[in-house]
């Protein structure tokens, strides 16, 4: 699968095909696409994720053995349906808490008054995921129940039990508190993310209310410094109103601290219908973007192919500007 493939179905988003051809429905719990039927697509060891929905201008049907995922009739790529663990192949991806008190204007989990895993659950999960034999990487992530601090408590009592039993990397992304990074790096996670979500400041006030983005910084900038270079990464949306300049700006800002941009496509949501502006980038906007970022990585000394947990080894969401693109 080409970059202009993997850009093109990124941008789409989804495509109409019958579910019952998904081994397992998944329906992820956290992000913008929370509640959303979804399933991986792997074309020459590319992969990306899609949402199924029957409005979709793209098309999938079985060909033999190949899933082939064609527009007005035209194949754009063939490849194969690839089995998950939790949320993503070869990792336990486990969202603590599905509920979250910050009101995000993109983000459906406010509104959708998901569940809150106690630890027993959450250490079944991730012990029948290694079970299976394919599991290569522990990621956390959780949204906020009550408060920061809370989920930060959880997080770290997680890691902690979890490193007294697997030696894999483990992954953790939470909301930073003004402790949580060295208390998670003590109890155990190999990498971080801390998330912007977008670096436009005006767009950040306007939609993340209650949060602040200055202090996601600084979070970020000791996550650098405690955890290291290429050990750090933060998502970071594309589609919500900000300009290219905007997002190159705030592409340079992040790499230059050390951390790894993840440049996330803005998906609607009908329960967020009216409250925010979104415009899912092109498939030209989002190789442009990326383009830029691996220039910019590469311009620092830094990399997107080498981190272990979370969403960049697992590239089912965005353009790995390393993986997914050619030198």
């Amino acid at each position: 699968m080409k970059p202009e493939t993997k850009a093109q179905l990124i941008s789409t988003g989804s495509v109409n095909m019958d579910p019952s051809l998904i081994h397992r429905l998944t329906i992820p719990t956290a992000g913008p696409g929370a509640g959303n039927v979804a399933f991986f697509f792997n074309s020459g060891g590319h992969r990306v994720r899609l949402a199924v929905k029957k409005e979709s201008p793209l098309k999938a049907e079985m060909n033999g053995s190949e899933l082939v995922i064609s527009r007005d009739g035209t194949e754009i790529a063939r490849g194969s349906i690839e089995p998950e663990l939790i949320h993503c192949p070869d990792q336990a991806f486990i969202t603590m808490c599905e509920k979250c008190i910050f009101d995000c204007k993109f983000c459906p989990v406010p509104k959708l008054g998901g569940k809150v895993k106690s630890m027993d659950r959450m250490l079944r999960m991730v012990e029948e995921s290694g079970s299976t034999g394919r599991l290569q990487a522990i990621s956390i992530t959780s949204g906020v129940e009550e408060s920061a601090e809370a989920e930060v408590d959880r997080a770290e009592e997680l890691i902690r039990r979890l490193r007294e039993i697997y030696s894999i990397p483990i992954g953790v992304s939470v909301y930073p508190t003004k402790d949580s990074t060295r208390r998670l790096k003590d109890a155990g996670a190999d990498e971080l993310k801390y998330n912007v979500e977008t670096m436009d400041r005006d767009l950040h006030a306007k939609l993340c209310p209650g949060q602040d983005l200055g202090s996601l910084l600084g979070a970020l900038r000791q996550g650098v410094e405690i955890f290291g270079r290429n050990k750090v990464c933060s998502n970071f949306i594309i589609g919500l109103g900000e300009s290219d300049e905007s997002a190159k700006k705030g592409i340079e800002e992040l790499v230059s601290m050390g951390v790894v941009p993840i440049l996330r496509a803005a998906a609607r949501h009908p329960l967020r219908e009216g409250e925010v502006f979104i415009e899912r980038p092109s498939a030209e906007r989002l190789l442009m973007l990326n383009r830029f970022l691996r220039e910019k990585l590469d311009e620092y000394g830094l990399r997107a192919d080498t981190f272990k947990t979370m969403c960049l080894p697992c590239t089912g969401c965005d353009l790995n500007p390393h993986s997914d693109l050619e030198p």
